[in-house]
């Protein structure tokens, strides 16, 4: 057998010709029947789940690759007692009683990554020393990222209540200053995750049309 070229050993291009609409029971579940989870079962979620969601999640595009995105998975009873005082009161029930409650965060030296994630350009030069498209990139990437993870959650079958009641200064001060891994950290929103309980949602709230929301120039 000949040998086989190095171009052909390389991940191929998706062919986006394969694409095709979902069905309508996986449209379903990831959107019109989800729902913000506020009451949980007693069911473990598994790390496995866990990365296969954030493996999703990091597919979402970002400027440059950047991928800010930093999560940290809140489980232990330790570190939920950690967590408490750094939720609003309305919110302490539910994260309490949630398997798992993940504090999506922005990593404000993403740069420092881009040789390594995005080798084709220096795209570290576009944020070095420049605080306001640090902030603006971390911002922007870090949340469509987190809006990937709680669509992959949906799909692997979790329920997930996203929320921002909490104070993010003492949550940063809590988890991630005092860390080598998170000095860079800093909160953007919670999210509970688990799967949900008897009564765990609120009927839907009403939603906007199309031509109230959107306009085509």
């Amino acid at each position: 057998m000949p040998d086989t070229p190095d171009s052909m050993l390389e991940t191929p291009v998706p062919d986006w010709r394969f694409c095709e609409p979902l069905d309508a029971h996986a449209l379903e579940q990831i959107f019109r029947e989800a729902h913000t989870t506020r009451r949980w079962a007693d069911r473990p979620v598994p790390d496995s789940i866990l990365a296969q969601a954030y493996d999703l999640a990091k597919l979402a595009p970002t400027s440059g690759n950047s991928q800010p995105l930093r999560i940290l998975f809140v489980r232990s009873p330790e570190a939920k007692a950690l967590l408490k005082p750094c939720l609003s009161p309305g919110n302490v029930e539910q994260t309490m009683a949630a398997p798992v409650t993940a504090i999506f965060a922005m990593d404000l030296e993403f740069y420092e990554h881009l040789p390594f994630l995005y080798p084709t350009e220096d795209a570290r030069s576009w944020f070095a020393g420049k605080p306001e498209a640090i902030q603006g990139n971390a911002e922007l990437g870090s949340a469509l990222q987190a809006g990937y993870f709680i669509l992959a959650a949906r799909a692997l079958g979790l329920a997930c209540g996203p929320m921002g009641g909490f104070g993010r200064h003492k949550a940063d001060e809590t988890f991630f200053l005092g860390t080598d891994w998170g000095r860079t950290w800093r909160s953007r929103f919670l999210c509970n995750i688990g799967y949900p309980g008897e009564g765990g949602f609120r009927p839907r709230d009403p939603r906007f049309a199309f031509d109230q929301a959107c306009r085509v120039a």
